[in-house]
């Protein structure tokens, strides 16, 4: 039987979340992650073996806390119209930014650093970002603009809308100005929403 942790995990792999959301995979230092999970050297890499192993929890972690809830946002039946929901997402960035969040997203922060170079990594990162295209391809489905395109229509946009995320979420990150994040977004919208033949 296993032993049960010595520290409570849920406040640890908090911890470490906004550690490496803050940094990033490469720049959050072994010190700086114990310090924001309050545990041991010890206690980590019995728990978790190695910084990897810890940042593949942690993106798990991230799917409960803010994939799901964006994928949420994107099947939401309150919200009518599918391409107001995509509106939502995407003014979600500018929200944060002016309330002074740089972080981003640390999916998207992942999928920009450590997947280019680990497997593991990237699996899960692709496995997160296919949840939040599922959640595109539904809103667009349940759009005005979008509902008679075909399968594959819908799917090409919602790989559209993915790259847009991530690099409007990584641009965020960079101190790009809140304007040429609004420029971006709303030229997006309008695309979306030009007539389809």
């Amino acid at each position: 039987m296993a032993r049960p942790r010595e520290f409570d995990e849920q406040t640890a792999l908090n911890g470490a979340m906004d550690v490496f959301w803050e940094h990033g995979y490469e720049g959050a230092s072994l010190p700086e992650l114990l310090n924001g999970m309050g545990i041991t050297r010890g206690s980590l890499y019995k728990a978790y073996k190695d910084k990897k192993s810890l940042f593949i929890n942690i993106l798990h972690r991230y799917d409960e806390v803010a994939v799901e809830k964006a994928a949420s946002l994107l099947c939401d039946p309150d919200v009518e119209d599918g391409l107001n929901r995509i509106e939502q997402l995407f003014g979600s960035i500018i929200s944060a930014v002016e309330h002074n969040d740089h972080r981003g997203c640390l999916l998207c922060s992942a999928a920009a650093g450590p997947a280019h170079k680990d497997k593991e990594i990237a699996k899960v990162v692709h496995i997160l970002l296919a949840k939040i295209k599922s959640g595109f391809e539904v809103a667009l489905q349940q759009s005005s603009q979008h509902s008679k395109l075909s399968e594959e229509e819908l799917s090409q946009i919602a790989d559209l809308l993915i790259t847009q995320y991530v690099g409007l979420r990584v641009l965020s990150r960079s101190q790009a100005s809140i304007d040429m994040l609004k420029r971006s977004i709303s030229s997006l919208i309008l695309l979306l929403s030009a007539k389809t033949n």
